[in-house]
């Protein structure tokens, strides 16, 4: 999960799994793979780098069972 900011600064968490691509439309628009499209404060490079970061942490945790 991911925390982002709505344009009239209501935070929201969203399932990183579900984004399906991030576009600056000028605003940046996240697209989920369940049809919703939400405008968000946080620029592309900000939304692709809070994603990459909790995919780590998901493979953190995955190894940290493994060992």
């Amino acid at each position: 999960m991911i925390e982002v900011t709505r344009l009239h600064n209501q935070k929201l968490v969203i399932n990183a799994d579900l984004i399906e691509f991030v576009e600056a439309t000028p605003d940046t628009m996240i697209s989920t793979t369940t049809g919703k499209k939400i405008l968000v404060k946080e620029s592309v490079a900000e939304v692709i780098e809070q994603t990459i970061e909790y995919r780590r942490r998901c493979l953190a945790v995955g190894r940290s069972k493994i060992k």
